[in-house]
């Protein structure tokens, strides 16, 4: 069950020279499982994997595994531009120790399903960990609809989870309908996962979490068992953040909240660039503005 609670995706730290800085990955990663996070999601959207070399992104998963150990699973996010790179990294990240996988369509590339099909059979085969496929049309227009899951999920037994970003809490119900209780599902969106645990979600791979797990968590754990009163009370506080995940420059945004917050620095890697003006006071008066009135939920560490 290495798909389940909360996942962070996490963010990639970077020095003032623009090198991953590995010590505080290690701490971050250390942190956010402190704090109740079942696992992490490294490579991914909000961590800037498209923007990594090669070389960096085994680094960044060996750092990662090494600081977990057995306490928490390493997930590596696979994209790629091309089938025969995606399926070598997800043999690296075997290699590595991490186990599972989170499988995206390939990038830039926008084929038809049979194409899309063999490229995402291809990474799965490429090694023995379990995977999680990712749907977010949304970001890279590929859409992955119930019924290619549920194929995928017959062909491939290696599929044991979906993360659904695509923004629509209706393909919950979908997918449960036409797979039952054979994937996990994961809500891929913040400010959606409220819905999407009332519609049987199992877990969240989440951004905010990355400056604020204590809340996230709680979140989360509030809505899986059932306790949607105490649940909506954080959400609503909650929900001016995680909209931030959702907007163009949410690897920004949610940088600079981990700033603030002291659990990280809002440098990225160019072509992306900190925010500056409005859009960054915008950002901050958001910040600051829910940070004053931020729930009591015990010791933060």
């Amino acid at each position: 069950m290495l798909f389940h609670g909360v996942l962070p995706a996490i963010t990639t730290p970077f020095t003032a020279t623009g090198a991953i800085d590995h010590e505080f990955l290690a701490r971050h990663a250390t942190w956010l499982v402190d704090h109740g996070a079942t696992g992490i999601v490294a490579l991914g959207s909000l961590g800037e994997g498209a923007t990594l070399e090669p070389d960096e992104k085994l680094a960044l998963l060996r750092t990662l595994v090494e600081a977990l150990g057995s306490r928490a699973p390493v997930v590596a996010s696979i994209s790629a531009l091309s089938t025969a790179q995606a399926a070598k990294l997800a043999r690296e990240a075997e290699a590595i120790g991490c186990r599972g996988l989170m499988v995206l369509p390939p990038y830039v590339h926008v084929g038809e399903w049979p194409e899309i099909r063999a490229h995402l059979r291809a990474v799965i085969g490429a090694c023995e960990l379990p995977c999680m496929l990712y749907n977010n049309p949304i970001g890279y227009r590929t859409d992955l609809r119930p019924e290619h899951l549920a194929e995928l999920a017959e062909l491939e037994p290696r599929v044991v989870a979906v993360k659904e970003s695509s923004g629509d809490v209706r393909r919950m119900t979908a997918l449960r309908a036409l797979v039952g209780d054979r994937l996990n599902l994961l809500a891929g969106l913040d400010d959606m996962v409220v819905e999407a645990v009332r519609m049987g979600a199992d877990g969240w791979v989440a951004g905010l979490v990355c400056a604020l797990p204590a809340e996230s968590v709680a979140l989360f754990e509030l809505a899986r068992t059932g306790q949607f009163e105490r649940a909506l009370a954080l959400y609503r506080w909650f929900l001016p953040l995680l909209r931030l995940d959702t907007t163009p420059v949410f690897v920004q945004q949610i940088k600079l909240v981990q700033q603030v917050t002291g659990m990280g620095s809002e440098r990225v890697r160019a072509p992306r660039l900190p925010l500056a003006g409005a859009e960054r006071e915008a950002t901050l008066a958001i910040v600051h503005e829910r940070l004053a009135t931020r729930p009591e939920l015990g010791d933060r560490r």
